[in-house]
């Protein structure tokens, strides 16, 4: 494999580049964005419309989850198809691009405004755009794991507006207009042309790797440390021939390639990176150290329960199926572990990726990469854990190792005493309506929690500020390791307890590490918070939702975020009071809990929760993704439908047309019992209430 592509012949791109086409604006104006697509209008002051670009277009919105079940260049004919628009008449919602719209268009440049790609990791979004001809991106700003995704790939980027001009009047623009900024490495990889090109170079000798060459200059010196730049200094390839690994120490800006310990991907991923491995690498290469690599079925196993009649008639569900095939194949091919369906269960997975991670192998000190945002998620015992696109992950397959720019890192510090019934959900609403994250300072940072109040949180509560780090839009979130990672590891691993206590040895941030900032936040401050629909920033406390409650249809409980062993225990703590009270799941209200793994599965039916939540009425469903992906029970089907879930996240048309609201578990259930969102407190007396006189926003 290495020799072949020792011998491949590598261009650089063009030094300038002219760009012929027509600039798409994503604007909150659906007849805008109509008369572009279908009309041929163009807009010719731009700047007059820069109060009318879309802010926070998630990935979800560029390719809604279905589209994703394609993973070859038919993506071109789907970008933006989950745009959401507002009608500046009516104000009503609309969504006015339709398939092959942007292509048939002849756009060239996509624009928009902050926050761009935020959420989910899928690689299919920025691929989607370059095969319906858009070349260039720009947007005010750009999330971390959506602007690697474009470069790996090959299409540019900028934040740099006068950029749209020199397009429009057709100059050649120097292609430093798109590296200037950029670390060494990232600034060969847009030379190059993507990835994968530049990667072949790396092996060939032809490029060259800054931090490498400064390693023998810090073998006399130091610097303090966050846990993170630890874990970076220790993972630094020096020497990729000698297998060198590890420099004294990193600090923000740092570029490199850091070897990886545990590689993973799921169905929605392995299919693409299988397909860009075989036709770049070749069909009978073989995977480097596949006994670290892992691969799951865990997103689409409850598809078929949730899947329109009409997407099934156009073959969709056909389609989707053959991600679990082509993951399957190459999984036997490679000698990869999966973890795929329930022996003897028809629907559900064997766990949640990221939630099978932290249960069974992330250690502190690790640094581990997955191709989905919450990645993170394994942060809670001190390793490194972050997202990474299709061909980051498939470049990994051969290399072993990733590209980083070392980020810089802030900390959120929590203090005081919380009451009963606020949690690290709670906590992390807060966190995200804060000015520093809503706006956009957070994006490709990492974020450390300390404090008392996150030291007192066991590793499942912890997990849930971890894996959320993806909202925050930050590179990754991070808690150092200490006594209860350890006690993690002996109780549920069975770990000798001094080889887990060596493992956290130094996995704690030097007192004088940098950080940007620090935000403190005082827990005895904080009630139990509910994100209003289509944002996980749009925290208020549930107290101050208004006079009249406001009325749900479903109650969705799980999600990796939220389908943990402690999660659970909150679940059926609200519900065994409402049981003890003689009360079932409201009667206008359906319920569901969701697991995150057949471990939690296993737990619950020990606990005997799984007998509490039957006779309650809510409907346990087998462990996976699900609702929170509109791939499973518990999505809305109608606009006018309101859930409660305790999931992370809840852009628009995340989990069906409805209007989503986030909550603790603690919220969820409660909400559950008595018909509208609302919050538990011990103890409390539950009164239900007929959903029909409630109001529905």
């Amino acid at each position: 494999m290495i020799e072949d592509l020792l011998n491949r012949h590598i261009e650089k791109r063009p030094a300038t580049l002219k760009f012929q086409g027509r600039i798409l604006y994503l604007l909150d104006d659906a007849e805008r964005m109509r008369g572009q697509l279908y009309e041929g209008i163009d807009i010719q002051h731009p700047h007059d419309y820069m109060n009318l670009l879309r802010d926070q277009i998630s990935t979800d919105e560029i390719t809604p989850a279905y589209i994703c079940f394609f993973y070859d260049e038919t993506l071109g004919d789907f970008p933006y198809l989950g745009l959401r628009t507002t009608n500046q008449t009516t104000n009503e919602t609309e969504y006015p691009v339709e398939r092959n719209a942007v292509r048939n268009g002849g756009f060239v440049c996509s624009v928009a405004g902050k926050r761009r790609g935020k959420g989910s990791s899928r690689e299919a979004s920025p691929y989607a755009e370059l095969h319906a001809g858009i070349k260039v991106v720009i947007a005010e700003s750009i999330e971390r794991i959506y602007d690697e995704n474009c470069q790996n790939l090959g299409l540019l980027t900028s934040t740099d507006f006068g950029v749209i001009d020199r397009i429009m009047a057709g100059e050649e623009i120097p292609l430093t207009e798109f590296t200037k900024g950029k670390d060494d490495i990232t600034r060969q990889i847009i030379e190059y042309g993507g990835l994968f090109e530049f990667n072949v170079a790396r092996l060939q000798g032809s490029v060259t790797i800054p931090s490498a060459a400064c390693a023998q200059e810090q073998a006399v010196s130091t610097r303090p440390m966050t846990v993170a730049e630890k874990i970076f200094a220790s993972h630094l390839v020096t020497d990729a021939g000698k297998g060198e690994v590890g420099v004294p120490w990193v600090e923000p800006g740092d570029s490199g390639f850091f070897l990886t310990d545990i590689r993973f991907s799921h169905e929605y991923v392995t299919p693409m990176a299988s397909i860009f491995f075989e036709n770049k690498v070749g069909t009978d290469a073989k995977v480097l150290d596949p006994a670290s690599m892992l691969f799951f079925r865990d997103h689409l196993t409850f598809l078929s329960q949730v899947m329109s009649q009409e997407r099934i008639e156009d073959g969709l569900l056909d389609v989707a199926n053959e991600l679990e095939v082509k993951q399957r194949e190459f999984s036997e091919k490679q000698g990869v572990k999966l973890y795929g369906e329930q022996m003897g269960h028809r629907l559900g997975s064997q766990a949640i990726c990221h939630s099978k991670i932290l249960e069974e192998y992330a250690e502190p000190g690790m640094l581990i990469v997955g191709t989905d945002s919450h990645t993170p998620h394994a942060g809670a015992i001190g390793s490194l854990a972050f997202g990474i696109g299709t061909t980051a992950i498939f470049n990994s397959w051969f290399t072993k190792d990733v590209r980083l720019n070392v980020p810089p890192s802030f900390k959120v510090e929590i203090r005081g005493t919380p009451a009963p019934n606020v949690t690290a959900k709670d906590y992390m609403l807060e966190i995200l309506r804060h000015p520093y994250i809503r706006d956009g300072h957070a994006i490709g940072q990492i974020i450390e929690y300390a404090g008392p109040a996150v030291e007192e949180l066991s590793i499942d509560e912890r997990a849930t500020m971890t894996n959320m780090a993806a909202e925050v839009g930050a590179f990754t979130g991070i808690i150092a390791a200490d006594e209860k990672s350890v006690q993690f590891m002996v109780d549920e691993r069975g770990m000798d307890r001094v080889h887990a206590q060596r493992l956290t040895q130094g996995m704690q941030s030097d007192p004088a590490a940098e950080y940007v900032t620090t935000i403190e936040i005082d827990a005895s401050t904080i009630r139990p918070m509910a994100a209003l629909p289509n944002d996980p920033g749009n925290g208020v406390y549930i107290d101050e939702l208004g006079e009249e409650p406001i009325r749900i249809d479903i109650a969705y409980a799980g999600s990796c975020t939220a389908g943990k062993k402690e999660d659970m225990d909150m679940y059926a703590r609200v519900l065994g009071e409402a049981d003890s009270q003689g009360l079932k799941i409201h009667p206008d209200v359906k319920a569901y809990i969701q697991c995150g793994s057949t471990e939690v599965r296993k737990y619950c039916d020990e606990k005997g929760y799984m007998t509490l939540f039957d006779r309650m009425g809510a409907a346990f469903i087998e462990p996976g993704c699900g609702a929170c992906i509109a791939a499973g029970p518990g999505v809305t089907n109608s606009p006018d439908e309101v859930s409660i879930s305790s999931q992370n996240r809840n852009f628009p048309g995340r989990s069906g047309p409805g209007n989503l609201y986030l909550g603790s578990p603690y919220s969820v259930a409660a909400s559950a019992v008595v018909g509208y969102v609302t919050s538990w407190t011990p103890g409390q007396e539950f009164k239900q209430v007929s959903a029909r006189k409630l109001s529905t926003v």
